[in-house]
């Protein structure tokens, strides 16, 4: 079956910076992944990682986490497959260049309220420059880290952006898989 995606218009995408779009959560969750921030085609359509050449979708399929390949349109599905997304930073912007240190840093300390609240077995962060700033671990590198927040175990996977060429697909697909194998044999701390 071919969807045709919603192509949102350069106003619309203009008007989408600098504005929100709401999280897909739920408590105990297997996996929150945490994107950087939404993009601006993000902000227009109101669904995450929804640009076009973002590799979040397939690879949540290769990798397992999902019995076929979902599309944006298709998020609220994740959570009955025990999954969710947030970001870092809430603000949309068309590149997460834009976003300052002190917002990665508030976007951390946010970050982990929201974990605590909703209490997910891993929290999966797609952007090790994210994690590293975010959380002020300059040193770490994609997989598991020491990192816990309550009892939820933190994972840095690659960041799925079209943009992220020292990953493939293929490659970011496997690190996804890394993580599903890992939660699905509850290692590490998680919510019981």
């Amino acid at each position: 079956m071919t969807r045709t995606a919603y192509r949102p218009t350069p106003e619309e995408l203009a008007a989408a910076q600098d504005t929100t779009i709401p999280d897909v959560v739920a408590p105990g969750l297997r996996v929150l992944f945490c994107g950087i921030n939404p993009g601006l085609w993000s902000g227009a359509t109101g669904r995450h990682f929804a640009r076009p050449g973002n590799r979040f979708w397939p690879a949540l399929h290769l990798s397992g986490f999902t019995p076929r390949r979902l599309g944006p349109d298709e998020q609220q599905e994740l959570l009955a497959l025990g999954l969710g997304i947030t970001n870092v930073v809430a603000r949309t912007t068309a590149k997460a260049a834009e976003l300052t240190p002190e917002e990665y840093r508030v976007g951390g300390a946010e970050l982990v309220a929201r974990v605590e609240r909703l209490r997910p077995r891993a929290l999966a962060v797609l952007g090790i420059g994210a994690y590293r700033t975010a959380f002020a671990r300059p040193k770490a590198v994609v997989g598991p880290q020491q990192h816990v927040i309550g009892g939820t175990r933190v994972w840095v996977l690659p960041n799925p952006s079209g943009l992220n060429a020292h990953y493939s697909l293929d490659g970011i697909a496997a690190e996804f898989r890394t993580l599903r194998e890992a939660v699905a044999d509850g290692d590490g701390p998680g919510p019981t």
